[in-house]
């Protein structure tokens, strides 16, 4: 079982800056990729930026330029800072883990995410 806890979250005014924490924890895993996700009231969820195990980002077209995704597989730890910030951004925001079962083969672990509000 891994574990995901995401810490960052809070309120803030357009044109803010928030930066969110996801430690990943548990017994003998490997974490593939990692990735933040929001849902906003009454959407559907949807991808903010996935990080691949090499480093390499993606982001949302939404976030392009003012997000930027980081991890420590060190501390099994993925970041998403987050500037110029608009009140569309408000939403809960999830961290999610591909982590490795066999080879070529992946469980996705949901943290219980954090809210972000950003006010006009």
């Amino acid at each position: 079982q891994v574990q995901l806890v995401e810490s960052g979250g809070g309120l803030v005014q357009a044109g803010g800056s928030l930066r969110l924490s996801c430690a990943a924890s548990g017994n003998g895993f490997n974490i593939n990729a990692m990735g933040w996700y929001r849902q906003a009231p009454g959407k559907q969820r949807e991808l903010v930026a996935v990080i691949t195990s090499g480093g390499s980002p993606n982001y949302a077209d939404s976030v392009k330029g003012r997000f930027t995704i980081s991890r420590d597989n060190a501390k099994n730890t993925v970041y998403l800072q987050m500037n110029s910030l608009k009140p569309e951004d408000t939403a809960a925001y999830y961290c999610k883990a591909e982590v490795v079962v066999t080879v070529g083969s992946y469980y996705n672990y949901w943290g219980k995410g954090t809210l972000v509000t950003v006010s006009s």
